[in-house]
């Protein structure tokens, strides 16, 4: 939550290469945006000549999604994602090592008169988003209006996790690691600004299958228990790049009536819905490279490429099974 203490330990010749990636983020961010944005599409396409699983993934999930889509439009989605996440590098270098107020002007918000009505309840805010290409940067330039907490997942390395933060922290209110509820509830009942995507797979546990682009996937419910919990009002987030331009779009919608509803399917559902609009804004700016649909239901089908880790495990627990031990 608070800005970590810096260690001396950080300073050991172990971490010195870390510390030099650091310093070359620092530099891409003094360029300037048309030189950005070459590097990060030749990037891109290194990307997605290199990363064959990660394609593959994407592949999938873009088939799936965008079934309306002829192969070559599905392919050509697959490769602007790609050239997104190498624009990725520049965007997050930008927020971490930019003043926001380098961004006023070049931002456009929408429905901003939805977060001050419930501020003006004296409610705490959950809003909910997706894991665009840009989220750093989007949570830098919201500062300039309103500050948010975020929820986020801490680095093994600790340089990375020193940096990530303390960066974050200029324009994030509060960081709380993802697995630390009593913080994340404490925040939104003293009236904080949450901000927590629940869109990605983290297997069955506390969480339910609702559709997400016509397909079934494995939601969390912590939006919903949060909300009951907190009485927060739950808005819901997007933001964009316009084009290739140094120019943001970000919108806030009303606050979602009657949520939590007691039925979590039906909470789960509408909160996918209603990314899933959002996403088809700029559908190439979301990270279609994660496995969204890891988790099938019964008698469903795997849609990846089976993981070397996931091949052991399976046939360990065949054997197991065999062998009549749980």
């Amino acid at each position: 939550m608070l800005a970590p203490q810096f260690n001396k330990k950080l300073l050991a010749p172990q971490h010195w290469p870390v510390w030099l990636l650091v310093g070359l983020v620092w530099f891409l961010a003094q360029l300037s945006w048309a030189l950005q944005l070459r590097l990060g599409a030749g990037i891109g396409w290194l990307l997605y000549k290199l990363l064959g699983r990660r394609v593959e993934d994407t592949r999938i999930n873009v088939r799936l999604c965008f079934p309306d889509q002829s192969p070559a439009a599905q392919e050509a989605m697959v490769r602007d994602v790609f050239r997104n996440a190498g624009l990725t590098l520049f965007e997050t270098a930008n927020a971490w090592f930019r003043a926001p107020e380098y961004y006023r002007g070049r931002l456009t918000i929408e429905g901003l008169e939805h977060l001050r009505a419930a501020e003006a309840q004296g409610r705490s805010i959950l809003l909910l988003g997706a894991h665009y290409s840009m989220m750093d940067l989007g949570a830098s330039m919201a500062s300039l209006t309103f500050k948010v907490d975020t929820v986020y997942r801490p680095q093994k390395n600790p340089v990375l996790d020193y940096m990530m933060t303390t960066r974050r922290l200029r324009y994030h209110r509060w960081a709380i690691p993802h697995d630390d509820m009593r913080h994340l509830i404490k925040a939104l009942k003293e009236g904080h600004i949450v901000w927590y995507t629940p869109d990605q797979d983290f297997g069955l546990r506390h969480a339910v299958f609702a559709p997400f682009f016509g397909v079934p996937a494995a939601t969390i419910t912590t939006p919903t228990r949060l909300a009951r919990i907190a009485g927060s009002a739950v808005l819901v987030i997007h933001f964009h790049r316009v084009g290739d331009r140094e120019e943001y779009r970000m919108s806030l919608s009303a606050p979602l009536e009657n949520y939590p509803s007691g039925d979590e399917t039906a909470d789960a559902t509408r909160v996918n819905l209603a990314l899933e609009e959002r996403i088809r804004r700029a559908p190439t700016q979301y990270m279609w490279y994660h496995r969204r649909f890891k988790t099938v239901p019964p008698g469903g089908r795997f849609p990846y490429q089976r993981k070397a880790k996931e091949i052991r495990w399976e046939q360990e627990a065949a054997r197991r099974a065999r062998e009549g031990n749980p």
